[in-house]
């Protein structure tokens, strides 16, 4: 039996029992990074398949995957992004009313929990709005909650240009979300 963390798997060998394991794996990996981004069971779903699909689909040629946990984790959010991206042109970003994750307690009041909802959405979209390197470093670091050696490592870069990225963002969204208020920019 071939192990597949051990060396890159080369897509032109990615047989039905590889893809299964990978996804046994890893499907509870990609649901959760999928979801922190789209804040929707459902759009989840449908990235966490997308996902696996393009994995079957990838070409024979493209480059081996070394790192999975990392691959993996970086397609959710890209995809997750691209949905929340396409939904923003209609406007509709549904979200479900049970969110573990960015979830917030029974004990708020109503125009408290409407407000929630709406920076969530409002984040969201900024979110999908930046390049998307960019909003996969702030989703590992305020989503996830991994450190900067940690995100460098994931995303091959230096734990400084993590955390100058990390500080610029937060400063630029921070702003954006003032003027978004109807405050000073």
């Amino acid at each position: 039996m071939k192990t597949l963390m051990a060396a890159p798997l080369e897509p032109a060998e990615l047989s039905v029992q590889d893809l299964e394991k990978i996804f046994k794996e890893h499907h509870g990996l990609v649901f959760r990074a999928a979801y922190r981004v789209t804040g929707n069971a459902g759009d989840a779903e449908d990235v966490l398949q997308t996902v696996f699909l393009r994995m079957v689909k990838r070409d024979g040629a493209a480059e081996p995957v070394g790192n999975m946990a990392s691959f993996l984790h970086r397609a959710a959010v890209n995809a997750a992004l691209d949905l929340v991206r396409s939904r923003q042109n209609i406007r509709n970003i549904p979200l479900d009313e049970l969110e573990p994750v960015l979830a917030e307690p029974a004990f708020r009041s109503p125009e408290r929990a409407h407000s929630s909802t709406e920076t969530r959405d409002w984040l969201r979209g900024a979110l999908a709005r930046l390049n998307p390197r960019i909003a996969q470093m702030f989703t590992l670091r305020f989503f996830e909650g991994k450190d900067n050696p940690e995100i460098a490592s994931l995303m091959n870069t230096t734990p400084g240009t993590v955390a100058v990225t990390l500080s610029r963002t937060r400063d630029r969204l921070q702003k954006e979300y003032r003027a978004y208020l109807g405050g000073v920019a």
